[in-house]
């Protein structure tokens, strides 16, 4: 790791230290939650409605302290002040959590997934409670997934309405193995950018298109530099909130309880807010002059189909089958 880098992530712990060892009061427990979202999306939303029910809950004994907009880091550099148990919580993407915990690379394959009803099946049964406690070991406890909707490509000065139309196409993606692959497969080349540097890089050229959600594609305003957007809907990667295991281990199992049904609250009112997001962001983006194109799926999934079943041949194969096998 760079100097640089890793002088800021010591000063980072050392500042959230300082916050974790703090309260509202002598007899409350705040949690500090930090996230790169800013405080219009649902998910903060969603948040702030959960410290409300666990305030409710505990009668005040507990709270969550909340730090958006990447105040504290990266999605990675959070991840690591969370291992080392200078902050409470974090909310990132299941992508981010792939590079700590290999398992999580599942939601990184496009088109596994039916629809709604076979995802939402999936993270709320056996696989998904799996799946959340597969970062134990790792220091990482989750405690929840969070809807982040159906990832979708968008491009400058090109449409893609085919996979045929992505050779030779630098589309951004996550820092992810599985979301670099899966472009390859479709044969664009995939280019890990930083969120916070994605606008620039789109306007300048750097990259000629990228791949989110609706509300993100909206709120961070890439919809003025990109004019089209094909909802190929390729990937459904949740959200996921994590407590440090240090944290965990450290509440009386009285908090844990209330934790737990606050964040359980918590998804079902983002679910809501996500869908009503996810509509306002593709009327505002149409009204603002993007040219929304609707996929064929199927010449998709068909570019990826390799790729896929490559993936049921790794140690990914068991839960890949349990996915499948869900109805």
């Amino acid at each position: 790791m760079p100097f640089f880098k890793t002088t800021r992530l010591l000063l980072t712990a050392i500042a959230t230290l300082a916050f974790t060892a703090c309260a509202i009061d002598e007899d409350t427990t705040t949690l500090r939650v930090a996230h790169t979202l800013d405080t219009h999306h649902p998910v903060h939303k969603a948040m702030l409605y959960m410290d409300e029910r666990l305030s409710l809950h505990s009668g005040g004994k507990m709270r969550l302290a909340l730090y958006p907009s990447g105040q504290l880091g990266s999605e990675r550099e959070v991840i690591e002040l969370l291992q080392i148990g200078s902050l409470s919580m974090t909310k990132v993407s299941a992508s981010s959590i792939e590079a700590f915990v290999p398992e999580m690379k599942v939601f990184g394959l496009p088109y596994l997934f039916n629809d709604s009803t076979h995802f939402w099946n999936v993270l709320n049964g056996e696989i998904g409670e799996q799946l959340l406690e597969s970062g134990v070991p790792f220091r990482i406890r989750g405690l929840g997934y969070f809807d982040a909707g159906s990832r979708s490509f968008y491009s400058t000065n090109k449409q893609i309405i085919t996979p045929d139309d992505l050779p030779g196409m630098k589309i951004r993606v996550l820092s992810s193995p599985s979301a670099i692959a899966m472009v390859k497969a479709m044969g664009g080349s995939a280019t890990p950018i930083s969120w916070s540097e994605l606008y620039t890089s789109l306007q300048q050229g750097v990259v000629d298109g990228a791949e989110n959600n609706l509300p993100s594609f909206y709120l961070s305003k890439h919809y003025e530099v990109c004019k089209y957007l094909i909802l190929d809907e390729h990937t459904a990667i949740p959200d996921v909130l994590i407590i440090g295991t240090h944290t965990w281990d450290n509440l009386s199992a009285q908090q844990q309880q209330w934790l737990s049904l606050a964040m359980k609250e918590a998804t079902v009112y983002q679910r809501t807010l996500w869908e009503q997001a996810s509509a306002e962001a593709l009327a505002a983006v149409k009204a603002a002059g993007v040219t929304v194109i609707p996929a064929q799926k199927e010449l998709f999934q068909q570019s990826v189909q390799a790729l896929i079943e490559a993936q049921t041949k790794t140690e990914l194969g068991p839960i890949i089958k349990k996915i499948r096998d869900t109805e």
